[in-house]
């Protein structure tokens, strides 16, 4: 086995495997270190097998409103082992995919955990490798806070563990995880309580979003008790029991969940003997172009304290690789105005500013906002609403922000964050012709502006792990 290669990857994970994927491309040596199964939290603990719990609960949903569209349907107990079976079973595909792929493309395989040596060699398992570019791409692990009784509740790691639904559920966290879980949960039959310190769920997005998702929750039959501070769990003959810091009690609960956010997995990598830089909560800071402060040494992904999503891992990896290995010496990502998704129920879109950090940004704001109750629940009992709100800066009326709750806006929204990214204003929409009937139309037709509210209040940007390291 070659011990020396021009970049190595430790991690084999999104970013991880794109950084490696591409610089093997270029022709150049290539290894990826990886302890566990290829594909990273996204494929094996995250957003693959979310998705797939997200279409069983959709499904669910389906079953329960399709009585009323004269299609005879009625819900029994969910499989639960059977759904788990069919999901792992995907992932399996896609973990061999991966494998296989990774063999395909010359890229060395090192399996085992990476720790430095100096800024250019690393150790595993007592061998040494070199090389002229090192990639740090290790991502993140759920965060369990130092309470008594933590280790009563398991984590979103150990939820895509259970081989039984759970009777009674308390999630901690309104942040993408904790909401996402709670949905899947009650979609599919649990009794769910949502607890956080907050006073809204999805507290870092825009205060709309927070609003309706709020009352579809409740409607759906979800507890939500905001401005919870937990200190600690407590196993009772009822079951296990949340204690707040003011000495209130929720007990009752065959399942606690932890879902406060997610730390950079760096602190086994030995950075230190490598001098590369490492704050007291994990992150790896880097530049705009992935460097750290060690030359040849670089960071991407969750780790970076950089929007932690997936296609941002890949993207900041594939432009790294085109930087080193294809003389493109400017590629890198841009940080602004990326959009995302949680897939909660109803799903969540958002791309750009908010209406607050519009407001503080520039001296003049126009919002435009409209709520509807979409033609999928036309027949329907279980009526959820559709939200849209436009978020449009200076005389000409820039899209600086898009922000949707509703059936199907995770689909609309990627090409609207074209239309954002692109510089796209208002006029823009409204010279579009709408295509009906369908929601995203009303991207596309919205005409009076709310009224100018009196004050106006910061909401700060951030990420779910963020606010809990």
């Amino acid at each position: 086995m070659n011990t020396h290669f021009d970049l190595i990857a430790i991690g084999g994970g999104s970013g991880g495997l794109a950084v490696a994927e591409k610089s093997a491309q270029f022709g150049r040596r290539v290894a990826v270190v990886e302890s566990h199964r290829l594909g990273g939290t996204c494929v094996n603990n995250g957003c693959v097998p979310k998705k797939v719990m997200w279409y069983a609960a959709n499904l669910a949903h389906a079953v329960d409103d399709a009585g009323h569209f004269g299609i005879p349907a009625q819900r029994a107990k969910t499989d639960w082992q059977k759904l788990v079976r069919g999901r792992q079973d995907y992932i399996g595909r896609i973990n061999r995919y991966w494998d296989g792929y990774v063999d395909d493309s010359g890229i060395t395989r090192i399996d085992g955990d990476a720790r430095f040596v100096d800024a250019h060699t690393i150790e595993v398992d007592g061998r040494t490798y070199s090389a002229d570019h090192i990639v740090i791409a290790t991502g993140g692990r759920p965060i369990v806070p130092a309470v008594p009784g933590a280790e009563l509740g398991i984590t979103s790691d150990g939820f895509f563990e259970l081989t039984a639904q759970p009777r009674r559920v308390a999630v901690i966290g309104a942040g993408y995880i904790g909401v996402e879980l709670a949905g899947v949960l009650r979609a599919l039959g649990s009794e769910v309580t949502v607890v956080a310190l907050e006073a809204r769920v999805l507290e870092t997005f825009d205060s709309m979003i927070s609003e309706v998702l709020m009352d579809e929750m409740r409607k759906q039959g979800i507890a939500l008790r905001m401005s919870f501070s937990v200190a600690g769990l407590a196993r009772t003959d009822a079951g296990i029991a949340l204690d707040a810091n003011n000495g209130e009690r929720l007990d009752g609960f065959d399942t606690v969940i932890w879902a406060v956010g997610r730390a950079p997995n760096t602190r086994g990598l030995a950075l230190d003997r490598a001098g590369v830089e490492m704050r007291a909560n994990g992150i790896v800071p880097t530049d705009a172009f992935q460097n750290t402060n060690v030359p040849g040494v670089y960071a991407i992904g969750d780790i970076t304290g950089r929007t932690p999503l997936t296609p941002v891992a890949i993207a900041a990896g594939r432009r790294l690789a085109a930087r080193l290995f294809d003389d493109q010496p400017h590629s890198r990502v841009d940080y602004d105005n990326i959009p995302s998704v949680v897939f909660a129920h109803p799903p969540v879109g958002t791309v750009g500013l908010t209406e607050g950090q519009a407001r503080e940004r520039h001296a003049r704001v126009t919002v435009y906002k409209t709520d509807f109750t979409p033609m999928r629940h036309a027949l329907s009992d279980h009526g959820v609403t559709t939200a849209m709100k436009l978020v449009c800066a200076g005389e000409e009326q820039r899209v600086v922000g898009i922000h949707l709750i509703g059936d199907n806006v995770d689909e609309m929204l990627q090409g609207f964050a074209v239309a954002v990214k692109m510089g796209a204003t208002k006029a823009d929409f409204d010279n579009t012709i709408a295509i009906h009937p369908i929601s995203a139309e009303e991207l596309v037709t919205m005409k009076v502006p709310e009224p100018e509210p009196e004050t106006h209040h910061s909401i700060d940007s951030g990420v779910e792990w963020k606010e809990a390291i």
